[in-house]
Protein backbone atom coordinates (compact mmCIF):
# COMPACT_ATOMS: atom_id res chain seq x y z
CA UNK A 1 0.00 0.00 0.00
CA UNK A 2 1.32 3.75 -0.82
CA UNK A 3 2.68 5.10 2.71
CA UNK A 4 2.82 9.13 2.96
CA UNK A 5 6.31 8.89 4.60
CA UNK A 6 6.98 12.74 4.36
CA UNK A 7 5.08 15.95 3.61
CA UNK A 8 6.10 19.64 2.92
CA UNK A 9 3.42 22.11 2.42
CA UNK A 10 4.24 25.96 1.20
CA UNK A 11 1.06 28.56 1.14
CA UNK A 12 -1.80 25.90 1.63
CA UNK A 13 -4.72 27.53 3.73
CA UNK A 14 -3.21 29.08 6.91
CA UNK A 15 -0.45 27.07 6.33
CA UNK A 16 2.73 28.84 5.51
CA UNK A 17 5.52 26.12 5.68
CA UNK A 18 5.81 22.89 7.14
CA UNK A 19 7.15 19.65 6.84
CA UNK A 20 5.94 16.55 8.34
CA UNK A 21 7.24 12.81 9.06
CA UNK A 22 4.38 10.14 9.38
CA UNK A 23 3.74 7.11 11.12
CA UNK A 24 3.24 4.30 8.38
CA UNK A 25 0.32 3.41 11.02
CA UNK A 26 -1.94 5.79 13.44
CA UNK A 27 -1.60 9.88 13.04
CA UNK A 28 -3.62 11.70 14.83
CA UNK A 29 -4.00 15.55 14.96
CA UNK A 30 -5.39 17.51 17.84
CA UNK A 31 -5.91 21.30 18.09
CA UNK A 32 -8.93 24.11 18.37
CA UNK A 33 -11.16 24.74 15.51
CA UNK A 34 -9.69 26.24 12.82
CA UNK A 35 -6.27 25.93 13.97
CA UNK A 36 -5.80 24.08 10.87
CA UNK A 37 -6.08 20.78 11.28
CA UNK A 38 -8.46 20.05 8.71
CA UNK A 39 -6.12 21.99 5.49
CA UNK A 40 -3.52 19.09 6.94
CA UNK A 41 -5.89 16.44 6.41
CA UNK A 42 -6.69 18.75 2.58
CA UNK A 43 -3.49 18.81 2.16
CA UNK A 44 -2.93 15.21 2.21
CA UNK A 45 -6.31 14.67 0.06
CA UNK A 46 -4.88 17.32 -2.57
CA UNK A 47 -1.44 15.07 -3.60
CA UNK A 48 -3.98 12.27 -4.95
CA UNK A 49 -6.68 14.07 -6.31
CA UNK A 50 -4.80 17.41 -7.68
CA UNK A 51 -7.95 19.76 -5.89
CA UNK A 52 -9.45 19.97 -2.59
CA UNK A 53 -11.86 17.90 -0.73
CA UNK A 54 -13.83 21.21 0.43
CA UNK A 55 -13.04 24.39 -1.69
CA UNK A 56 -14.29 24.51 -4.62
CA UNK A 57 -11.93 26.09 -6.43
CA UNK A 58 -7.73 26.74 -5.89
CA UNK A 59 -8.32 30.18 -5.10
CA UNK A 60 -9.86 29.38 -1.89
CA UNK A 61 -6.73 27.28 -1.30
CA UNK A 62 -3.90 29.89 -1.57
CA UNK A 63 -2.71 31.42 1.96
CA UNK A 64 -3.80 34.92 2.34
CA UNK A 65 -1.52 37.68 0.42
CA UNK A 66 -0.05 34.44 -1.89
CA UNK A 67 -0.53 33.55 -5.52
CA UNK A 68 1.23 30.22 -5.32
CA UNK A 69 1.03 27.01 -3.27
CA UNK A 70 2.91 24.09 -3.59
CA UNK A 71 2.52 20.29 -1.87
CA UNK A 72 5.01 17.46 -2.42
CA UNK A 73 5.09 14.34 -0.36
CA UNK A 74 7.24 11.35 -0.20
CA UNK A 75 5.66 8.16 -0.71
CA UNK A 76 6.80 4.67 -0.14
CA UNK A 77 5.06 2.68 -2.91
CA UNK A 78 3.46 -0.87 -2.94
CA UNK A 79 6.54 -2.34 -4.61
CA UNK A 80 8.68 -1.09 -1.92
CA UNK A 81 10.31 2.20 -3.69
CA UNK A 82 10.35 5.84 -2.69
CA UNK A 83 7.99 8.03 -4.85
CA UNK A 84 7.96 11.60 -4.92
CA UNK A 85 4.66 13.20 -6.19
CA UNK A 86 4.37 17.23 -6.21
CA UNK A 87 1.51 19.20 -7.36
CA UNK A 88 1.63 23.13 -7.22
CA UNK A 89 -1.22 25.88 -8.38
CA UNK A 90 -0.54 29.48 -9.32
CA UNK A 91 -3.27 32.03 -9.43
CA UNK A 92 -2.85 32.61 -13.19
CA UNK A 93 -4.64 29.16 -13.02
CA UNK A 94 -1.22 27.19 -14.06
CA UNK A 95 -1.41 23.92 -12.04
CA UNK A 96 1.48 21.42 -12.36
CA UNK A 97 1.47 17.97 -10.80
CA UNK A 98 5.15 15.83 -10.76
CA UNK A 99 6.11 12.71 -10.26
CA UNK A 100 9.62 12.37 -9.35
CA UNK A 101 10.10 15.69 -10.78
CA UNK A 102 8.40 14.59 -14.35
CA UNK A 103 5.54 16.87 -15.13
CA UNK A 104 2.46 14.88 -16.16
CA UNK A 105 0.99 16.02 -19.73
CA UNK A 106 -2.22 15.22 -18.38
CA UNK A 107 -3.45 15.87 -14.41
CA UNK A 108 -5.98 13.37 -15.00
CA UNK A 109 -2.81 10.96 -15.53
CA UNK A 110 -2.13 10.93 -11.60
CA UNK A 111 -5.64 9.79 -10.56
CA UNK A 112 -5.57 6.57 -8.68
CA UNK A 113 -1.71 6.56 -8.13
CA UNK A 114 -2.56 6.90 -4.57
CA UNK A 115 -5.86 6.05 -3.61
CA UNK A 116 -7.69 7.96 -0.96
CA UNK A 117 -10.98 7.73 1.14
CA UNK A 118 -12.15 10.91 3.10
CA UNK A 119 -14.30 10.86 6.14
CA UNK A 120 -15.86 14.73 6.96
CA UNK A 121 -18.24 16.90 8.64
CA UNK A 122 -18.84 18.04 4.76
CA UNK A 123 -20.41 14.29 4.30
CA UNK A 124 -23.28 15.43 5.76
CA UNK A 125 -23.65 17.00 1.76
CA UNK A 126 -24.27 13.58 0.71
CA UNK A 127 -27.70 13.25 2.52
CA UNK A 128 -28.88 16.82 2.80
CA UNK A 129 -28.09 18.28 -0.82
CA UNK A 130 -28.83 17.68 -4.31
CA UNK A 131 -28.28 14.96 -6.37
CA UNK A 132 -24.78 16.59 -7.76
CA UNK A 133 -23.56 15.72 -4.49
CA UNK A 134 -23.67 11.81 -4.24
CA UNK A 135 -22.14 11.92 -8.24
CA UNK A 136 -19.38 13.90 -6.83
CA UNK A 137 -18.85 11.26 -4.50
CA UNK A 138 -19.75 8.03 -6.69
CA UNK A 139 -17.30 10.16 -9.37
CA UNK A 140 -14.52 10.04 -6.86
CA UNK A 141 -14.59 6.78 -6.38
CA UNK A 142 -14.97 5.41 -9.82
CA UNK A 143 -12.49 7.74 -11.17
CA UNK A 144 -9.20 6.51 -8.66
CA UNK A 145 -10.11 2.53 -9.68
CA UNK A 146 -11.68 2.58 -13.13
CA UNK A 147 -9.70 4.96 -16.04
CA UNK A 148 -12.18 4.39 -18.53
CA UNK A 149 -15.02 5.68 -15.98
CA UNK A 150 -13.35 8.76 -15.83
CA UNK A 151 -11.96 8.99 -19.53
CA UNK A 152 -15.88 8.27 -20.35
CA UNK A 153 -17.44 10.89 -18.17
CA UNK A 154 -14.77 13.56 -19.31
CA UNK A 155 -15.66 12.83 -23.06
CA UNK A 156 -19.53 12.56 -22.15
CA UNK A 157 -19.21 15.81 -20.25
CA UNK A 158 -17.31 17.78 -22.84
CA UNK A 159 -20.14 16.92 -25.23
CA UNK A 160 -23.10 18.13 -22.95
CA UNK A 161 -21.29 21.30 -22.85
CA UNK A 162 -21.34 21.88 -26.38
CA UNK A 163 -24.82 20.46 -26.79
CA UNK A 164 -26.23 22.87 -24.52
CA UNK A 165 -24.40 25.47 -25.79
CA UNK A 166 -26.19 24.92 -29.24
CA UNK A 167 -29.54 24.87 -27.17
CA UNK A 168 -28.81 28.04 -25.76
CA UNK A 169 -27.90 29.64 -28.73
CA UNK A 170 -31.41 28.86 -30.27
CA UNK A 171 -29.53 27.49 -33.91
CA UNK A 172 -29.35 23.76 -33.42
CA UNK A 173 -27.30 22.48 -36.11
CA UNK A 174 -29.39 18.87 -36.62
CA UNK A 175 -26.42 17.32 -38.25
CA UNK A 176 -23.98 17.82 -36.12
CA UNK A 177 -26.65 17.77 -33.59
CA UNK A 178 -26.93 14.10 -34.56
CA UNK A 179 -23.51 12.92 -34.03
CA UNK A 180 -23.06 14.71 -30.67
CA UNK A 181 -25.54 12.67 -29.38
CA UNK A 182 -24.56 9.33 -30.67
CA UNK A 183 -20.87 10.17 -29.00
CA UNK A 184 -22.88 11.11 -25.78
CA UNK A 185 -24.49 7.94 -26.06
CA UNK A 186 -21.55 5.96 -25.99
CA UNK A 187 -20.17 7.75 -23.15
CA UNK A 188 -22.58 7.47 -20.83
CA UNK A 189 -22.94 3.49 -21.64
CA UNK A 190 -19.98 2.63 -19.73
CA UNK A 191 -21.09 5.42 -17.17
CA UNK A 192 -24.16 3.75 -16.25
CA UNK A 193 -22.68 0.62 -16.16
CA UNK A 194 -19.95 1.39 -13.68
CA UNK A 195 -22.12 3.08 -11.49
CA UNK A 196 -25.00 0.53 -11.48
CA UNK A 197 -22.14 -2.30 -10.29
CA UNK A 198 -20.85 0.27 -7.98
CA UNK A 199 -24.47 0.63 -5.95
CA UNK A 200 -24.45 -3.24 -6.47
CA UNK A 201 -20.95 -3.59 -4.76
CA UNK A 202 -21.57 -0.70 -2.14
CA UNK A 203 -24.94 -1.86 -0.86
CA UNK A 204 -23.99 -5.11 1.05
CA UNK A 205 -21.01 -3.47 2.92
CA UNK A 206 -22.73 -0.43 3.74
CA UNK A 207 -25.13 -3.11 5.73
CA UNK A 208 -22.21 -4.48 7.63
CA UNK A 209 -20.34 -1.52 8.36
CA UNK A 210 -23.55 0.38 10.07
CA UNK A 211 -24.39 -2.58 12.11
CA UNK A 212 -21.09 -2.48 13.24
CA UNK A 213 -20.68 0.84 13.88
CA UNK A 214 -25.09 0.96 15.48
CA UNK A 215 -24.92 -2.47 16.96
CA UNK A 216 -27.69 -3.69 14.63
CA UNK A 217 -30.55 -1.20 15.50
CA UNK A 218 -31.63 -0.14 11.92
CA UNK A 219 -31.37 -1.50 8.16
CA UNK A 220 -30.03 1.11 5.62
CA UNK A 221 -30.13 0.76 2.25
CA UNK A 222 -28.87 2.45 -1.36
CA UNK A 223 -30.30 2.55 -5.00
CA UNK A 224 -29.09 4.24 -7.89
CA UNK A 225 -31.71 5.80 -9.78
CA UNK A 226 -30.66 7.12 -13.58
CA UNK A 227 -32.77 8.26 -16.74
CA UNK A 228 -30.64 5.36 -18.35
CA UNK A 229 -32.63 2.64 -17.04
CA UNK A 230 -35.63 3.36 -19.40
CA UNK A 231 -33.59 2.51 -22.44
CA UNK A 232 -30.78 4.12 -24.82
CA UNK A 233 -29.57 7.65 -24.33
CA UNK A 234 -29.37 8.03 -27.62
CA UNK A 235 -33.73 7.34 -27.73
CA UNK A 236 -34.23 9.44 -24.78
CA UNK A 237 -32.50 12.47 -26.47
CA UNK A 238 -34.24 11.98 -29.60
CA UNK A 239 -37.88 12.16 -27.27
CA UNK A 240 -37.07 15.23 -25.11
CA UNK A 241 -35.70 17.21 -27.80
CA UNK A 242 -38.60 19.03 -28.43
CA UNK A 243 -38.32 20.19 -24.49
CA UNK A 244 -34.74 20.61 -24.62
CA UNK A 245 -34.99 23.30 -27.14
CA UNK A 246 -37.68 24.95 -25.32
CA UNK A 247 -36.01 25.20 -22.10
CA UNK A 248 -32.58 25.37 -23.74
CA UNK A 249 -30.56 22.95 -21.96
CA UNK A 250 -30.27 18.85 -22.36
CA UNK A 251 -33.11 17.54 -19.83
CA UNK A 252 -32.12 14.18 -19.65
CA UNK A 253 -29.03 11.90 -19.29
CA UNK A 254 -26.55 10.74 -16.81
CA UNK A 255 -25.62 14.44 -15.02
CA UNK A 256 -29.16 13.51 -13.66
CA UNK A 257 -28.10 10.20 -12.36
CA UNK A 258 -28.68 10.14 -8.37
CA UNK A 259 -28.11 7.59 -5.56
CA UNK A 260 -31.14 7.29 -2.74
CA UNK A 261 -29.86 6.16 0.76
CA UNK A 262 -32.71 5.09 3.26
CA UNK A 263 -33.12 3.55 6.46
CA UNK A 264 -35.57 1.29 7.02
CA UNK A 265 -37.25 1.77 3.85
CA UNK A 266 -37.52 5.44 4.34
CA UNK A 267 -35.25 8.15 3.10
CA UNK A 268 -32.60 8.93 5.24
CA UNK A 269 -32.68 12.29 5.31
CA UNK A 270 -36.36 12.27 6.54
CA UNK A 271 -35.96 9.56 9.36
CA UNK A 272 -32.40 9.78 10.26
CA UNK A 273 -31.51 11.35 13.31
CA UNK A 274 -28.02 13.17 13.40
CA UNK A 275 -25.97 10.21 14.83
CA UNK A 276 -28.13 7.92 12.40
CA UNK A 277 -26.89 9.94 9.49
CA UNK A 278 -23.36 9.88 10.46
CA UNK A 279 -23.14 6.39 11.34
CA UNK A 280 -24.69 6.12 7.72
CA UNK A 281 -22.04 8.45 6.09
CA UNK A 282 -19.24 6.61 8.16
CA UNK A 283 -20.44 3.28 7.03
CA UNK A 284 -20.50 4.88 3.40
CA UNK A 285 -17.23 5.73 3.58
CA UNK A 286 -16.07 2.72 4.48
CA UNK A 287 -17.42 0.61 1.92
CA UNK A 288 -15.88 2.39 -0.25
CA UNK A 289 -12.40 1.84 1.44
CA UNK A 290 -13.35 -1.47 0.89
CA UNK A 291 -14.55 -1.51 -2.26
CA UNK A 292 -10.86 0.57 -3.75
CA UNK A 293 -8.88 -2.03 -1.64
CA UNK A 294 -10.31 -4.79 -3.49
CA UNK A 295 -10.11 -2.98 -6.96
CA UNK A 296 -6.21 -1.67 -5.97
CA UNK A 297 -4.46 -4.42 -4.36
CA UNK A 298 -3.86 -2.57 -1.34
CA UNK A 299 -5.05 -0.31 0.97
CA UNK A 300 -6.39 3.64 -0.08
CA UNK A 301 -4.79 6.38 2.79
CA UNK A 302 -7.77 6.99 5.33
CA UNK A 303 -8.43 10.29 6.24
CA UNK A 304 -10.40 10.90 9.50
CA UNK A 305 -11.00 14.45 9.89
CA UNK A 306 -13.80 15.33 13.04
CA UNK A 307 -14.93 12.13 12.44
CA UNK A 308 -16.07 11.57 15.88
CA UNK A 309 -18.58 14.46 16.11
CA UNK A 310 -22.30 13.37 16.66
CA UNK A 311 -20.82 10.19 17.44
CA UNK A 312 -21.58 8.45 20.62
CA UNK A 313 -18.67 6.48 22.95
CA UNK A 314 -19.60 3.33 22.41
CA UNK A 315 -19.93 3.95 18.56
CA UNK A 316 -17.00 5.68 18.42
CA UNK A 317 -14.94 2.71 20.07
CA UNK A 318 -16.75 0.74 17.54
CA UNK A 319 -15.41 3.17 14.59
CA UNK A 320 -11.54 2.96 16.12
CA UNK A 321 -11.83 -0.66 16.72
CA UNK A 322 -12.38 -1.12 12.79
CA UNK A 323 -9.69 0.87 11.93
CA UNK A 324 -6.80 -0.12 13.80
CA UNK A 325 -7.54 -3.49 12.40
CA UNK A 326 -4.66 -5.09 9.97
CA UNK A 327 -7.61 -4.79 7.30
CA UNK A 328 -6.89 -0.89 7.01
CA UNK A 329 -3.76 1.18 6.01
CA UNK A 330 -2.31 4.26 6.91
CA UNK A 331 -4.44 6.35 8.86
CA UNK A 332 -5.16 10.22 9.67
CA UNK A 333 -7.31 11.15 12.46
CA UNK A 334 -7.96 15.00 13.53
CA UNK A 335 -9.79 15.90 16.64
CA UNK A 336 -10.35 18.82 18.60
CA UNK A 337 -10.12 16.60 22.03
CA UNK A 338 -6.37 15.61 22.02
CA UNK A 339 -7.55 13.80 25.59
CA UNK A 340 -10.71 11.98 24.38
CA UNK A 341 -8.97 10.63 21.09
CA UNK A 342 -5.38 9.52 23.11
CA UNK A 343 -7.68 7.86 25.76
CA UNK A 344 -9.00 5.71 22.94
CA UNK A 345 -6.18 5.37 20.90
CA UNK A 346 -3.35 4.75 23.31
CA UNK A 347 -5.65 1.61 24.52
CA UNK A 348 -6.19 0.18 20.73
CA UNK A 349 -1.97 0.68 19.71
CA UNK A 350 1.07 1.48 20.38
CA UNK A 351 2.51 2.40 16.81
CA UNK A 352 0.89 5.76 16.56
CA UNK A 353 2.12 9.56 16.42
CA UNK A 354 0.40 12.98 17.51
CA UNK A 355 0.35 16.16 16.53
CA UNK A 356 -0.54 19.57 17.90
CA UNK A 357 -1.62 22.13 15.47
CA UNK A 358 -1.75 25.83 16.36
CA UNK A 359 -2.13 28.39 13.65
CA UNK A 360 -1.24 26.10 10.58
CA UNK A 361 2.10 25.33 12.58
CA UNK A 362 2.48 21.48 13.56
CA UNK A 363 4.49 20.13 16.56
CA UNK A 364 4.97 16.21 17.20
CA UNK A 365 4.15 15.44 20.87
Amino acid sequence: MPLLEKIMISNFRNIEFEELDFSPNLNCISGNNGEGKTNLIDAIYYLSMTKSAFAPSDRFSFRYGTDRFSISGLYRMPNGTETRFSVSSEASGVKKVKRDDKVYSKVSEHIGNIPVVIVSPSDISLVSESGEERRRFANAVLSQIDREYMSALQQYNRLLTQRNTMLKSMNVNMELLSVIDERMAAAAEPVWKARKKFTDDIRAVVGKYYGILSGGREEVDMEYRSDLDRGSLLSILKSSFEKDCAVRYTTAGIQRDDFIFGMNGHPIRRCGSQGQQKSFLVSLKFSQYEIMKEACGFAPILLLDDVFDKLDMTRIANLLSMVSSNEFGQIFITDSNKVRMAGIVDSLTSDRAYFETVSGHFTRI
